[in-house]
C-alpha cells in the first residue's frame, strides 16, 4: 500500500511541516509498506526538496492560488491515480483545511492530531493527545482509505534520501471559491513561524509593559528562536495576536520553550506542555508553571534575562 503525502510548498520548496510529514510517511512505510509519494499544488522548484526526506515521486498540480477545496480535489485525484491507501498531512493551518475535505471526498477514516507512527499489528492504529495533552489515546483507523494529520514538531525531520521524480498531474479542480485579495506577512525578516519553531522565547504580564520586550527579542535573536506571548499580553495589545500560544491560541511543540513572567494558567499550559524542555523564569516561587517546568529560575526577569543574554553571547563567542 503506497502512502501519499500532501506537502505544502512555499516559494517552490516544501515547508518544514511538509518535510516532517514526508519523514513520518517514510518511517510508517517500514511497517505499512509501499512507496512514499508526495502531492503538491503550485509552482515547484525541482522536487521541492521532498526527495531528501523520503519521497520517491512527487505529483505536482500547477494551480496558482488554489484554495482548500481545490487542493482537496487534487489530493483525491492523486489518491485514486496512485492507489494509495493512506494519506498523511501536517495538522498545521493548511493541513487542517485540506485533510478533512480530502477524507470526506475519499470516504476515508480520518484522525487529526497524530503524534506516533502507526501500529499495524492489528489494522492501523495511531496515537494522539487528548484532554489538552494530559493523556494519549490509541485510535484505530478503519476503511479502505485512511487519512491522518500529524502534529507539527512531533516527529522531527529525517533527511538522507535522493532526488524524487516529478510528474505533472492534471486535475479539474474547478474555480477557487476563496480569493486572496491581499497578503500581509506577520514577519518580513524570514523568522520561523511559531508552529515550526524548535526554540521559542515567550513572555507574559510579568514584563509590565510592551516597552520592556526588547530583552525578550534580543534573547530570541541570540538563540535563533521565535517569540511568543501569553493571551493576556495579546489581548491588551502589548504583542500581536499571532504570537499568542495556549489553548485558545497556537499550540506548539518546540524542543525548548522559555517562559518569562508567565504564571502558567492551565489554558496556557495546554498549548505548550508538549514542549520537550520547558524553562520558567518567574519571581513568584509559587507560580503554577514551575510544576510543569524542567528547569526553573526564581528571580526578577529584569535581572535574569540580561544575564541569560550575556551567557548565550559568551557561549556563541567560544
Amino acid at each position: 500500500m503506497s502512502i501519499l503525502v500532501y506537502a505544502e510548498l512555499k516559494d517552490g520548496k516544501g515547508t518544514k511541516s511538509a518535510f516532517e510529514a514526508v519523514s513520518y510517511a517514510k518511517k510508517a512505510s517500514e511497517t505499512v509498506g509501499g512507496d512514499v509519494i508526495a502531492v503538491t499544488v503550485g509552482a515547484i522548484n525541482g522536487d521541492g526538496g521532498l526527495g531528501n526526506y523520503g519521497a520517491s515521486k512527487v505529483l505536482n498540480a500547477a494551480i496558482d492560488g488554489a484554495d482548500g477545496g481545490q487542493m482537496a480535489k487534487v489530493v483525491e485525484a492523486a489518491m485514486n491515480q496512485t492507489g494509495a491507501g493512506l494519506l498523511v498531512a501536517s495538522n498545521d493551518e493548511t493541513g487542517k483545511v485540506v485533510a478533512p475535505r480530502a477524507a470526506v471526498r475519499l470516504n476515508a477514516g480520518f484522525v487529526a492530531g497524530v503524534t506516533g507512527v502507526p501500529d499495524t499489528s492489528g489494522g492501523l492504529t495511531v496515537s494522539k493527545g487528548v484532554f489538552s495533552g494530559k493523556a494519549t489515546a490509541k485510535v484505530q483507523v478503519d476503511g479502505d482509505k485512511k487519512v491522518i494529520a500529524i502534529v507539527p514538531n512531533s516527529f522531527g525531520l529525517h533527511a538522507g534520501g535522493s532526488d524524487a521524480a516529478v510528474e505533472s498531474i492534471s486535475v479539474d479542480a474547478g474555480a477557487a471559491k476563496i480569493t486572496v485579495k491581499q497578503f500581509n506577512p506577520t514577519s518580513t525578516d524570514g523568522s520561523i513561524p511559531l508552529p515550526e519553531a524548535d526554540l521559542v522565547v515567550s513572555a507574559g504580564r510579568g514584563l509590565k509593559g510592551p516597552e520592556n520586550w526588547g530583552m525578550v527579542e534580543e534573547l530570541a535573536r541570540e538563540l535563533g528562536a521565535a517569540t511568543a506571548c501569553s493571551r493576556p499580553v495579546s489581548d491588551i495589545g502589548w504583542r500581536p495576536h499571532h504570537e499568542h500560544v495556549g489553548q485558545t491560541g497556537i499550540a506548539i511543540r518546540p524542543t525548548l520553550y522559555i517562559a518569562i513572567g508567565i504564571s502558567g494558567a492551565i489554558q496556557h499550559l495546554a498549548g505548550v506542555n508538549s514542549s520537550k524542555v520547558i524553562v520558567v523564569v518567574n519571581k513568584d516561587p509559587e507560580a503554577p508553571f514551575f510544576k510543569a517546568a524542567d528547569y526553573g529560575i526564581v528571580g526578577d526577569a529584569f535581572e535574569v534575562v540580561p544575564k541569560l543574554i550575556e551567557a548565550v553571547k559568551g557561549l556563541k563567542g567560544n
